[in-house]
């Protein structure tokens, strides 16, 4: 009976990560880049209750004696499907359709990746401009530079190409590149990236090195739509039933504690 509390007590505990992760996934529902997350769980250590595999007569048993132990979080899954394109009123609004990342340089120098391409022309000094996103973090071409363009361009005539490429347009009125791109990076394993706020990942050793598209030959590249932004990947309805599961997973969990301290109590209570 001891066993069945603390095995109770494990699967309160998961369930409990299982609410707070699809909580987060309903707040984020109109975040602007933001990728689903799904916990994910495995039973806890086997207890042998019986120790001898072979019947009296020395044949082997079909079957085991062997009791859980409980359960606890095996990891916290990220989704990495494509969410909604949303129409923008912003000429610096870009949506990544296909598996890329744009990548952000913070202000200590590390790279950050996300797919949030609401961006913004910010004035650089020296009658610059340069392409960051909300926080002032500066967007990346292909070569791992800030996008900085001389102040003479008017901010509202330049456009994007499908590959990234930023075009001005010439005196007769019809866009051209300005030999700037805007750098998209993959991952073997995006699952592996850690989130560090603001819809912002950074590379670990389980997502591998960033893969530059444009200088990766075996990519598919992605395009890059603009005038638009990816919305949330969360399924309302999905996470809704998950919460309602959960829920009732909690509640029958608590179940097995109350029903197992009512045994024990009713073993404390007997009389010789």
């Amino acid at each position: 009976m001891v066993r069945s509390l603390w095995s109770g007590a494990t699967g309160m505990n998961a369930q409990q990560t299982n609410v707070d992760t699809i909580a987060n996934n309903l707040a984020n529902v109109n975040s602007v880049g933001y990728k689903a997350q799904v916990a994910q769980f495995k039973s806890l250590l086997y207890q042998n209750l019986q120790s001898v595999t072979t019947t009296a007569n020395g044949d082997p048993k079909p079957t085991t004696s062997q009791v859980g132990l409980g359960v606890r979080t095996a990891s916290i899954n990220q989704i990495f499907t494509q969410g909604s394109l949303l129409d923008s009123a912003s000429d610096t609004s870009f949506a990544i359709e296909g598996d890329g990342f744009f990548a952000l340089r913070g202000e200590d120098g590390d790279i950050f990746y996300t797919r949030n391409g609401d961006f913004t022309w910010a004035l650089a000094g020296n009658n610059r401009m340069t392409l960051t996103n909300a926080d002032g973090l500066p967007v990346l071409d292909t070569a791992g530079r800030a996008i900085v363009l001389p102040g003479n361009y008017i901010a509202s005539n330049l456009s994007i190409t499908e590959d990234g490429q930023i075009c001005y347009p010439d005196d007769q009125n019809n866009p051209q590149p300005i030999g700037v791109q805007i750098g998209t990076f993959q991952f073997n394993n995006p699952g592996g990236l850690k989130r560090v706020g603001d819809t912002l990942f950074v590379v670990t050793d389980a997502s591998g090195r960033a893969l530059n598209e444009d200088t990766t030959a075996d990519v598919q590249k992605s395009r890059i739509v603009q005038g638009y932004l990816e919305g949330s990947n969360v399924q309302v309805a999905n996470e809704m039933v998950n919460l309602i599961v959960a829920q009732r997973a909690y509640e029958m969990n608590s179940k097995s504690i109350t029903t197992s301290d009512s045994m024990l109590e009713v073993a404390n209570n007997l009389k010789r």
